[in-house]
């Protein structure tokens, strides 16, 4: 029904409680997902996320027969320095996160490239040395449970919000190991171009999202906004990527009740592209 390539992140469906989000992701005929784990933005996984909770999320998630790509998850802002009890709750969150993205089967845990906010704590360089070490150094961790860690850069509210910025959290991270997260939306609600992203980050994607956006908006359906998804898509190809798509359909122009057919429709558009 759809390629073999794509499929959707629970966060498209995040008005739903989990299992509900389940079913209707395999419904529509999707195969493979993303789950969603961010606080505020998806409460599909709890953010206190202790054995049991992991137990009883990825026993959900597996009743389902769906394949998960990654996990997409959150452990703090990466850019701050933390005292020694906080790095201590961040890493046992972080060894919660990877215990479910091992749980689940997932190639990986993707997490975010800094604070909630454009501006250093320090200082530009600073910030991206701190969240550098903070990705490579949970690479490390993630290597310990058989997943890989990705980074979802550029992120047009996060630290990393625009090419250079991104560009340079890629050359702190080259050789590392920390794989990058592409998504469509960010990179054009930025006011970048997709081209110039894939120029600056060639062979470096590990996974793509895909949503529409234009400058300042992250939250369209596909086909509302300005993401030359064609372009994208056919570059990469050219690039030699090889690796899976994910409808990360977090859109406002959408009823919830519209959100299933929204989403059928964006990945057949998307299937005669890849």
């Amino acid at each position: 029904m759809f390629h073999s390539r794509l499929g959707c992140s629970s966060i498209s469906f995040r008005h739903q409680d989990l299992g509900s989000a389940l079913r209707t992701m395999t419904a529509l005929g999707f195969e493979e997902i993303d789950l969603g784990a961010l606080p505020g933005v998806c409460d599909h996984v709890p953010y206190e996320l202790d054995a049991a909770a992991v137990a009883e999320v990825s026993a959900e998630v597996n009743a389902s027969g769906l394949r998960v790509r990654s996990v997409n998850g959150d452990v703090g802002d990466l850019n701050r320095v933390l005292d020694a009890g906080g790095q201590a709750a961040r890493q046992r969150h972080l060894d919660a996160l990877l215990a479910l993205t091992a749980a689940v089967g997932a190639k990986a845990l993707v997490l975010p490239c800094g604070a909630l906010d454009h501006n250093p704590v320090r200082s530009v360089d600073e910030d991206l040395d701190l969240v550098a070490g903070q990705l490579i150094d949970a690479a490390e961790r993630a290597a310990g449970f058989g997943v890989e860690l990705w980074t979802e850069s550029l992120h047009f509210l996060r630290f990393c919000w625009n090419l250079d910025r991104a560009g340079l959290l890629a050359d702190r991270l080259a050789g590392s190991g920390v794989g990058i997260v592409m998504d469509f939306s960010h990179i054009v609600a930025s006011g970048e171009d997709i081209q110039a992203y894939l120029d600056r980050h060639h062979g470096r994607i590990s996974h793509v999202h895909l949503r529409d956006a234009v400058p300042g908006n992250i939250n369209l359906s596909i086909g509302n906004g300005d993401a030359d998804f064609a372009g994208g898509l056919k570059r990469l190809a050219a690039d030699g990527y090889t690796g899976r798509f994910s409808l990360e359909l977090e859109t406002r122009d959408v009823t919830h009740d519209e959100r299933p057919a929204a989403a059928a429709k964006a990945a057949s558009f998307i299937t005669d592209l890849i």
